[in-house]
């Protein structure tokens, strides 16, 4: 089968080599210039691992990579085309479909002949977008839906870090489907995965990738609103009193410490989105979720009582150098799309603390990049910073800062709780 696929960030990337390394050929467009010339050149603009190797095996191969110049040539040979573009929130939470409908525009623009293509959202949307409207939206322009062109939806259900395994060892497979012939196709594209697929209906595809991640970001505000009252209580020994909780045997064995755990908050790309537009949606079909109000509002007031904890420590001083250990928003990732790290320096500077240093193994040039209101340095390894600091803060669990008590006996704050263990 042949694929389009449009956007190559995360989600598009690690789609279009997966489909490529099922034997599919695929069309992978992007309109950012320097991100795709750093693809066709087999680098990635981003850190995956495994993701390179894919790259590397596809590429020129059955893995085509282009710009929305050859847009005509890939869409007149492809069999369904998938849309892996961002659907940002905005200050209502709503999602916002600009690049979504776009994408769709460009399609039906170079869609030449009448030959049957399945349209699949891969972005994650609202539940309810698909059918009230994307398919509204191409009836408008004149296509029947199951008769001219299929709708679908294929939820993504990737962890940033781990992307390429995620994809290759997925346990389950969603496909939102419109029409029985547009099933058979979404099936046939995932035939040889040998993963479980279920075929739901287009509201159901939606709400799972929101049920999903929803429930991790209750869980970690729920772990971090505990951590707020232990801390309030006093004398409780936070870390140990998590992992007590995590032996719990009505957990089954499952990996429930990433998410049940304190931390900074949750940040990147996908929680944030995902659960300020489910809130959105929900509250505009007539129901305010107290539960996910809650869990937002938790999460918004994190980087303040992680400042309060952090001045706490530290005093008072503010000429002294505050050495911030990790800025992307979880190790094993140079993502810092609405880090933790950000919201509390941040914070840190608007309380007259503006000596600064910052340190990631990996995502010190994208947090410069994409913060370049911040007035900070940034130490070119662990050592340099540990050693100019005058307080540390540990803002993301990098494994290798779990050493750092043997290295300095200056004041640590352990935003993490990854010391104590």
């Amino acid at each position: 089968m042949t694929i389009t696929i449009f956007g190559l960030g995360f989600v598009g990337l690690t789609t279009s080599l997966g489909f490529a390394e099922y034997g599919h050929t695929v069309y992978g467009v992007d309109v950012d210039r320097d991100r795709l010339a750093m693809i066709q050149a087999g680098k990635l603009p981003f850190l995956e691992r495994g993701l390179d190797e894919a790259l590397v095996r596809h590429l020129g191969k059955n893995f085509l990579p282009i710009g929305p110049d050859r847009l005509d040539e890939a869409i007149t040979r492809s069999d369904c085309v998938y849309y892996c573009v961002g659907t940002p929130y905005g200050k209502d939470g709503q999602a916002d479909l600009t690049y979504l409908f776009g994408a769709i525009d460009q399609t039906l623009e170079a869609k030449k002949d009448e030959r049957f293509r399945v349209l699949v959202v891969k972005s994650t949307i609202p539940p309810s977008t698909t059918k009230e409207k994307v398919i509204p939206y191409l009836e408008r322009r004149g296509l029947k839906v199951g008769e001219d062109v299929g709708v679908g939806n294929n939820p993504e259900f990737l962890r940033e870090g781990h992307c390429w395994e995620d994809f290759m060892g997925a346990d389950r497979i969603v496909l939102g489907v419109s029409d029985k012939k547009s099933e058979t196709m979404l099936r046939s594209i995932y035939a040889t995965a040998g993963v479980p697929v279920f075929c739901v209906s287009l509201n159901t595809g939606e709400f799972i990738k929101y049920l999903s991640n929803t429930l991790l970001a209750t869980l970690i505000s729920y772990s971090n609103e505990m951590s707020v009252i232990a801390d309030q209580i006093g004398d409780i020994d936070v870390a140990k009193a998590f992992h007590i909780l995590h032996l719990d045997k009505r957990w089954g064995g499952a990996p429930m410490a990433s998410y049940v755990y304190p931390g900074c908050g949750y940040g990147g790309y996908c929680l944030p989105k995902d659960t300020n537009a489910l809130y959105a949606v929900t509250k505009t079909a007539g129901f305010d979720p107290q539960i996910l109000k809650n869990v937002i509002a938790t999460n918004d007031h994190m980087p303040q009582f992680i400042a309060r904890r952090i001045i706490n420590a530290i005093g008072e001083d503010k000429k002294q150098c505050v050495v911030v250990l990790g800025l992307s928003f979880k190790p094993g990732s140079d993502d810092v799309r609405d880090t933790p790290s950000a919201k509390i320096i941040r914070q840190l500077m608007d309380r007259g603390y503006l000596h600064i240093v910052g340190y990631d193994p990996v995502a010190n040039k994208e947090f410069r990049r994409r913060y370049p209101e911040f007035d900070m340095v940034f130490a070119d390894s662990y050592q340099q910073a540990v050693s100019q600091a005058d307080s540390i803060v540990i803002a993301t669990a990098w494994p290798e800062f779990k050493n750092i008590s043997s290295l300095t006996d200056k004041v640590i704050v352990d935003c993490r709780y990854m010391l104590e263990n």
